[in-house]
């Protein structure tokens, strides 16, 4: 819901039965870094009193970035002292190319566990499949604190089928991001089940896994998709089918 103020968001969550709320942190959006603390309590108080939770913070970083290792660890640092602050469990963000993940994480492992919070690197960019974005994270032997974000698409594209993404993930799986594509050639997105992704095969292998799940519906990067509502149903009558555990 890109430009969407947050009680606007929280009010369309509501409405559609939704837990929680992923927050993009972006300059262009209601959170971004350098949000005053005043204003980071005054959101948290807002869902609080909505009853709705921060399932994840949706971050840019890029942990295998070429470059500098500084930058990145500032950009970490940023990020988890703002998910701490604002109550959200988990921070989202990318790998981005070949540089080297482990000094970057490393770096603020004592952040993630001192602040309670769970760092999720993307099924994404450079490391698209489970497997890729595996090699990131497990060095640290610690899934509790740094784990991946399975986002349905980019791995089934890179050629990786599910059930292979849900084995070789096995406790680094830390979230799931539910969105569907019109086909491995063509990654514009369409509300869940109107696409080719495999999702009742996702479906099914979620029964047994409890965490968050998340709608991404692009509209920052596809501005002529529709309105939110109408992927929201679609979500729900998919998490419907399948009796998904609560987070």
């Amino acid at each position: 819901m890109p430009g969407v103020p947050v009680r606007e968001a929280a009010r369309t969550a509501l409405a559609h039965g939704c837990e929680g709320l992923e927050l993009r942190v972006h300059p262009d959006e209601e959170v971004h870094l350098g949000l005053p603390g005043p204003a980071v309590d005054d959101l948290r108080s807002l869902l609080d009193d909505q009853g709705l939770a921060v399932a994840c913070l949706a971050g840019y970083a890029k942990v295998s970035r070429p470059g500098p290792d500084r930058p990145v660890i500032d950009e970490l640092r940023a990020l988890i002292e703002l998910a701490q602050r604002i109550g959200a469990p988990a921070v989202r963000v990318f790998p981005g190319g070949d540089g080297d993940a482990r000094p970057r994480i490393g770096a603020v492992l004592d952040d993630l566990r001192d602040a309670g919070v769970r760092l999720l690197v993307e099924t994404h960019d450079s490391h698209p499949t489970g497997a890729a974005a595996l090699d990131l994270v497990s060095p640290f032997g610690d899934p509790v604190r740094v784990a991946v974000l399975w986002d349905a698409v980019h791995p089934w594209r890179a050629g990786e089928e599910p059930a292979t993404t849900r084995a070789v993930l096995g406790p680094y799986l830390g979230y799931f991001q539910v969105k569907d594509a019109v086909g491995r050639d063509d990654p514009t997105p369409v509300p869940p089940g109107e696409g080719a992704v495999p999702l009742s095969e996702c479906g099914e292998l979620l029964r047994s896994w409890s965490g968050w799940i998340s709608l991404e519906w692009e509209k920052a990067w596809y501005p002529d998709l529709a309105a939110i509502e109408v992927p929201l149903r679609a979500a729900a009558a998919w998490f419907g089918r399948y009796a998904l555990p609560e987070h």
